[in-house]
């Protein structure tokens, strides 16, 4: 059967989420009034370990929400130079939030914690003033690399030495409690805000949940109104994401033994590319291969749909709706493809 590796937003919702979507509860969302959208809010909220929480469309909307409530125009956000919120948004922070990025390295998917130390003071050398951190977690461009707990820890002491508050994009945050065995509530316990993905990985049709401090969510449901992200009986919505929390987020495991036999195939038919399948521990694999476009083609040609996130730079993406067998095909299809 065709494998379609180009990202783990293209699941199609599974059994018990439509039957929880048909059977939902449903208010008002824009009033507050939605019963299910409540549910998966507060059970969000709890598993992350903060007061509250707010449904959202979409990732992005989350994190771009996050800018607005946690800045101003004219304020400086410290980031890595790969991460989605700085490449990835279509430029989407400048327009929405009037910041400015300050980036700094990522290259395995981390800060280094002087580093940020360091971008905070800009400011004193009339760069504009830093007010946020934002990162990662897990950090899609260096291959869903998942952060060392030491390494968050480090990075969220330099960020509250400088007075800065920390958004965690935490769009396969799922996916790094997997990888690393530790609580999503540890991984994000020095996030002023912390949004996870529902599509991604989990397989619900629609949406991500920003989770934060009461007051700065009541903030956050202002900015998604303004963003045109307010919803009436978005109920039918969260319900599967409430199936999601419960029933996906186990069998991710599943989803990271099939990437690392993916990243296998890479290296052995590309052993000089610097290829590390060793470093691939969750669900996203990143490669440079000598052709990128001969090589899509290739694997369009057999059924196996890839993507490129950078000029040249292929991903393959694992996900519930890519089994054993399909893995099988884009293997046999990567050992086949021209060097």
């Amino acid at each position: 059967m065709p494998a379609d590796l180009r990202s783990d937003t293209v699941t199609k919702p599974t059994p018990a989420m439509r039957r929880a979507m048909a059977e939902a509860e449903v208010g008002d969302d824009q009033y507050g009034e939605d019963p299910t959208v409540r549910r998966l809010e507060e059970a969000f909220a709890e598993r992350l370990g903060k007061e509250a929480a707010l449904f959202v469309p979409s990732g992005t909307m989350a994190n771009q929400v996050a800018l607005r409530v946690l800045t101003r125009p004219g304020d400086a956000v410290i980031g890595g130079a790969r991460q989605h919120i700085v490449a990835y948004e279509d430029g989407a922070g400048p327009l929405n939030a009037g910041v400015i990025f300050l980036t700094v390295p990522d290259d395995d998917g981390t800060l280094d914690p002087q580093a940020v130390a360091l971008a905070a003071q800009g400011h004193l050398a009339h760069l504009p003033r830093a007010t946020l951190l934002a990162i990662e977690d897990t950090h899609m461009a260096a291959g869903g690399a998942p952060w060392p707990l030491e390494r968050l820890r480090a990075v969220g002491q330099a960020a509250g030495a400088a007075s800065l508050a920390v958004h965690l994009d935490g769009a396969r945050l799922w996916h790094a409690e997997v990888a690393t065995g530790i609580d999503v509530s540890v991984l994000a316990e020095a996030a002023t805000t912390v949004t996870c993905c529902l599509s991604k990985g989990l397989a619900a049709p629609v949406g991500s949940v920003l989770a934060g401090s009461a007051e700065t969510m009541a903030g956050a449901r202002r900015e998604r109104h303004r963003l045109g992200g307010a919803m009436r009986q978005a109920g039918v919505l969260a319900a599967a994401g409430l199936v999601a929390l419960d029933q996906m987020v186990g069998r991710l495991a599943d989803d990271h033994a099939r990437a690392t036999r993916l990243a296998e195939a890479v290296a052995q038919r590309w052993p000089d590319i610097g290829f590390d399948a060793a470093a691939v521990r969750t669900n996203v694999v990143i490669f440079r291969p000598p052709d990128a476009a001969g090589l899509l083609a290739h694997l369009d040609s057999e059924g196996v749909r890839a993507g490129l996130v950078a000029p040249g730079t292929v991903r393959l993406v694992t996900h519930a709706d890519v089994d054993d067998a399909g893995i099988d095909l884009a293997v046999k299809t990567l050992q086949t493809a021209p060097v």
